[in-house]
């Protein structure tokens, strides 16, 4: 500590932070009360008050979850405790004069995995080049999150988000930003998260912009959420109750998310598409946190009055094909299978082969989940904006990263490493490796955070708005460039198709009916 260090009062006591690199950076900071004990499985809480000043240097403890990509040893690594839900703030001033643009960041992690203390998220970079304030949370994942159990509301990791966004709105003006200039952006999970955020009325005018990085497409219906909680507290050997599953540790229901995953193919006649997903969380249209699936709701008007940028990577699948050891190597028989259970239509399958001749039964299989899973749900997330009366700016990232001599193209989550210029930690060791990122991959990762900030600055990213007669869109590769959609051909074979929620298909088929 020195006198130096900055101080900030906030709704529940005062906070400590430290002097980094040009920018005060207050790491830790509660924005809700510890959801263990009669909280557990309940909506969240205002934090507990404290007296004095409290030191905010280390980032909180991230919630319980799987180990994802990281593996379990970098878990064991981070810090202990039950205090999950918190945020961390860099500013370049935590003057309250000073009402710079907020942008409020929502991680990714297939809503099981991930915490905003990871170093990929570390948001120095963007705060100072941009000239910002930046906050990212953490929020309740998994089961703990995300199942649909009795007793307790849906969505409790959302409404985590909203607690937070509550909190910038109450706070964010000692920590020097405006909370009438507050855009949330996030990535995968984090802009599934943020669709649901634009049309949830808890989150209405807590942000007035969004950015959605790569925008998964599943969501659950009502129906399948309950069905697959069953399956979920099965495995802990409990019914999907909150008073059941109140008596299992919290780290201990991690284990059953995963041994769930993966006997998730084995219920594809029950549960259809979101079967070989693994995942068995999403978001859940309950009709009541969430009202509707994102798609409809925003073409119904929803968030007409929220700016919106929204955007895809040209290979986003071959990251997950990448991480099982599988490159290239699809069969014709499961690309067959594949393009069977994802592509539109009842001739989806031949129309996908029609409409790329020449291509390798794992090309076709990387396409249509792509396709499916990523690139046509954020396409079609900003057609509904605009058909429900707001604007909306798209970008496709097609600049390939040169790691394993180039055959990751533009996978998923290569955006992350750009935007925050984290070249060496998390997803960013997989793209760039130990080598120093080239020349065309720091220009482009200057591009993220200018175009970034002046959104959340202006409501203008630098390239023109989307609309459905020319189809303009920022292309990111070498040379960034404003031109018609490169996924035309995708685009057209999913005219008409409708994202939705997913359904539960057939109760009493398939294991645990």
């Amino acid at each position: 500590m020195t006198t130096t260090d900055p101080v900030v009062r906030t709704g529940a006591g005062a906070v400590r932070g430290r002097r980094e690199e040009g920018l005060a950076v207050f790491r830790g900071i509660p924005f809700a009360a510890p959801p263990v004990g009669e909280a557990r499985f309940a909506a969240p809480r205002p934090p507990r008050p404290w007296d004095g000043i409290r030191d905010a240097y280390v980032f909180g403890p991230p919630p319980p979850q799987e180990a994802g990509l990281s593996g379990p040893e970098a878990l064991r690594a981070l810090p202990a405790g039950d205090e999950w839900l918190t945020l961390n703030v860099w500013t370049p001033d935590a003057d309250p004069a000073a009402r710079r643009p907020v942008m409020v960041w929502i991680h990714g992690g297939s809503y099981k995995f991930g915490h905003s203390g990871s170093p990929g998220y570390d948001a120095r970079l963007l705060a100072r080049d941009g000239d910002l304030v930046v906050v990212t949370v953490n929020y309740r994942l998994g089961v703990e999150g995300f199942a649909r159990i009795e007793g307790a509301p849906a969505n409790r990791g959302l409404l985590d988000q909203v607690a937070a966004l509550e909190w910038v709105r109450d706070n964010i003006t000692g920590f020097g930003g405006d909370p009438d200039r507050v855009t949330v952006f996030g990535e995968s999970a984090g802009a599934g998260s943020i669709a649901a955020l634009l049309v949830m009325d808890r989150a209405a005018g807590l942000f007035r912009r969004a950015v959605a990085q790569s925008v998964p497409g599943v969501f659950f219906s009502d129906e399948l959420a309950r069905d697959v909680a069953g399956a979920l507290a099965a495995e802990a050997g409990r019914r999907p109750t909150a008073a059941d599953l109140s008596a299992v540790d919290p780290r201990a229901l991690p284990a059953a998310g995963e041994a769930l995953g993966a006997r998730m193919p084995r219920y594809a006649d029950r549960w259809g598409q979101a079967a070989p997903t693994r995942t068995p969380f999403a978001p859940v249209v309950d009709g009541e946190v969430l009202p509707a699936a994102p798609w409809q709701a925003l073409a119904a008007g929803a968030a007409r009055d929220v700016e919106l940028v929204v955007g895809h990577n040209r290979d986003e699948f071959r990251l997950f094909t990448a991480m099982a050891g599988r490159l290239g190597q699809a069969t014709a028989e499961q690309a067959a299978a594949t393009l069977r259970r994802y592509a539109p239509g009842a001739d989806g399958a031949a129309a996908y082969r029609a409409a790329y001749p020449g291509a390798t039964p794992g090309e076709l299989h990387e396409r249509v989940q792509t396709d499916w899973l990523f690139a046509m749900p954020s396409l079609r997330l900003a057609e509904a904006q605009v058909a429900g009366g707001g604007r909306a700016h798209v970008y496709e990232l097609t600049w390939p990263t040169p790691a394993l001599g180039g055959a990751l193209g533009a996978a998923h989550a290569l955006d992350l490493p750009l935007l925050f210029g984290t070249f060496r930690a998390d997803l960013g060791v997989l793209y760039f490796g130990d080598e120093e990122p080239p020349e065309e991959a720091r220009a482009l990762s200057s591009w993220f955070r200018t175009a970034w900030a002046a959104f959340a600055r202006t409501g203008d990213p630098g390239w023109p708005a989307y609309d459905p007669e020319r189809r303009l869109v920022q292309v990111l590769d070498a040379e960034p460039v404003a031109a018609p959609y490169p996924e035309e051909t995708t685009r057209r074979l999913w005219e008409g198709y409708e994202f939705a929620a997913l359904p539960l298909l057939d109760p009493g088929s398939g294991p645990g009916a």
